[in-house]
Parts: C-alpha cells; sequence; structure tokens
C-alpha cells in the first residue's frame, strides 16, 4: 500500500514554521509564487510538493502531496531517516487537519478484472452501502495487435463523499504518461480508497495505533463494498463471495504492508514538455540557420536571461536531498 495523495490543513500562517518544523525541508529550496489555489493567495513549491499559504488563520497553510509529490516527499523522508507514520504524528502534534487521504493497493498479477467488476455492479452481485457507482473507458483510436488501447476505470461512491473507491488498468495509464507497453507494466491495476476530512483522519488515527495497513485499508473496504457471485436459490445477501475478490481482500494471500518508492524531484516533465512541443520548431529553425548560414538560434540562447524562478530551479536540481532536510 501506498499513500498516494496526501492534503493537510494547520492552523497557523507561519509557512516557515510548517516547511522547516514538520515538513523539516529548508524554506529556501522552494520557488514562492505569489498567487494560490483553493482560495489560497500564494504558494511555495519544491518540485511536486506545494504548501499553500493565506493570511486568514481558518485557512491557515496547505500541504498538498499528489503522487509524484508523495513519492518526491519520500525521499526526503529517506534521508532525515524519517517515516511517513512518524510524520503523521508531527502533523498531529502541530493540530494539522486532514482534508484529503488517498491509500493506494498496487494489483501486480492482475486480480482486479475492472470490467468484469463493472459488470457485476451492472448485475447487482455488488453488495454497498454506496448507492452509486460509475465506470468509462478512455483511450485513443490506436491499433494494437488488432485491438483498440482502451483503459478501464471503475468508481464505486459518490465522488462528493467524504469516502469513495477508484479501480483503475495502471497498465494503461503508464502508456499513455510515458509510453510503456502495457504487457511491460509492473502494475497492472490500482484500486484507490480516497478518503476526505473525518474519513482520512480516522484512517490515519487506525494506521499509527495499530501499525497494520492490512487492517486499515480492508477494513475500509470491507465496510463499504463486496463482491459476490448470484445464486438466485438464495437471499441476495447469502451470496457467495466473488472468488476473485476473496483472494484481493486477503484469503490466501501475504499481508499488506505500507511500502515507499521515493523518487528524487527531476526535471522530467519539462524536458517532455520540450520534447514534444518545442523541440520539432527548434529543429526547424536549426535547419533554416544552416541553409541561410546564420547562427539565430546560438544568438538566442546565447542572450536568454535565466530569471530567478529558473536559478532557484538550478538550485533544486544540483542538491542532493541530505542539502535539502533539516
Amino acid at each position: 500500500m501506498l499513500f498516494d495523495y496526501v492534503r493537510i490543513r494547520f492552523p497557523t500562517t507561519d509557512v516557515k514554521h510548517i516547511v522547516e518544523d514538520v515538513l523539516r525541508l529548508k524554506l529556501s529550496y522552494f520557488i514562492y509564487e505569489d498567487y494560490g489555489f483553493y482560495s489560497y493567495t500564494e504558494h511555495y513549491y519544491l518540485g511536486d510538493i506545494f504548501v499553500l499559504v493565506s493570511p486568514e488563520l481558518e485557512k491557515g497553510v496547505l500541504l498538498e502531496l499528489k503522487g509524484r509529490g508523495c513519492r518526491q516527499f519520500e525521499s526526503y523522508l529517506l534521508a532525515q531517516e524519517r517515516s511517513w507514520y512518524e510524520f503523521f504524528m508531527d502533523v498531529l502534534m502541530e493540530d494539522g487537519v486532514m482534508k484529503r487521504l488517498d491509500l493506494a493497493i498496487n494489483d501486480k498479477t492482475g486480480i482486479l478484472n475492472i470490467p468484469h467488476l463493472t459488470e457485476k455492479c451492472r448485475n447487482e452481485e455488488c453488495i454497498s452501502v454506496f448507492r452509486s457507482f460509475k465506470s468509462y473507458r478512455s483511450g485513443e483510436l490506436v491499433r494494437r495487435e488488432e485491438k483498440e488501447c482502451m483503459g478501464n476505470t471503475l468508481y464505486i461512491g459518490s465522488l462528493q463523499s467524504e469516502v469513495y473507491f477508484c479501480i483503475y488498468e495502471k497498465d494503461y495509464e503508464q502508456y499513455k504518461k510515458h509510453d510503456i507497453p502495457i504487457e511491460d507494466a509492473e502494475v497492472k491495476n490500482r484500486f484507490e480508497i480516497r478518503l476526505k476530512n473525518e474519513r482520512a483522519f480516522y484512517a490515519i488515527r487506525d494506521l499509527l495505533e495499530h501499525d497494520n495497513p492490512e487492517r486499515t485499508a480492508f477494513q475500509i473496504i470491507n465496510r463499504y463494498v463486496r463482491f459476490v457471485d448470484r445464486d438466485n436459490a438464495k437471499p441476495r445477501s447469502d451470496w457467495r463471495i466473488n472468488e476473485e475478490w476473496a483472494w484481493f481482500i486477503g484469503e490466501h494471500r501475504g499481508s499488506l504492508k505500507l511500502t515507499t518508492k521515493p523518487e528524487p524531484y527531476s526535471f522530467e516533465r519539462t524536458l517532455h514538455w520540450l520534447s514534444h512541443q518545442v523541440a520539432p520548431t527548434l529543429k526547424l529553425a536549426l535547419r533554416l540557420d544552416k541553409m541561410n548560414h546564420t547562427q539565430i538560434v546560438h544568438d538566442i540562447i546565447t542572450h536568454a536571461k535565466l530569471t530567478e524562478k529558473h536559478e532557484k530551479i538550478l538550485k533544486q536540481q544540483a542538491a542532493a536531498a541530505k542539502e535539502v532536510v533539516l
């Protein structure tokens, strides 16, 4: 199990205190922007670690770590010789308010057949306290071995509620984002438990009290949903649990553990944008320079001025994790 989204509000306007005493990172490595999101007025960021600030105490300081941000923060936790559990203990000591928490369970063997689970939802073979589900297929009309390349996603529960589940084909996502062949993907499917507000707080409290990710994750899943096989000779409540679902929730497999996948901050996305959006035009300009015996591109690059933000990015990229942490 991985933490895949963390959003926490701190009841203070002292951003330096939160960054340096709770995150234990040097604020001098963060880039400052005079605008924010979610009605916050400004923010600081280090790669994908975002800290939003407001002069209003009721908004306070907001930490947001999406998927990449969680992986990046893990690289700093590693350098600090600190665990997620120790970080969340520090958060609670600061009266941090959990706003969102996503727990991701990776299915590396393909046991979660998402089209099959979707069909079970349609056939009333999903017994749940949730009243709704939503499924969709996303993709592109690219022929791969005479098949359309599509990805399946199943949402169980309302996206507006404080708890819902998202099950999707991670291998297809990796193909779309990184052009990794679907058959080569390490993770086939992902089951995400998405929690907000009190539900997020109770999950963190349970993890800290019991240090048992298996208990925390599947206590939530089993409370809200189970997939069964139809048996018209019995009442629906007595239908047998589906065999594949039983394996997923814990029968005949090893216990779930909290894992990390630290990834240092990289310039990858900017280089990806450069490669796809700028490189063709740059290549054209270089060819025109060659045809016309000019050096316009060289002169443009030579005279380009790096801003303070660019210099800060250089500083971030040059620093090892141990230089950034406190």
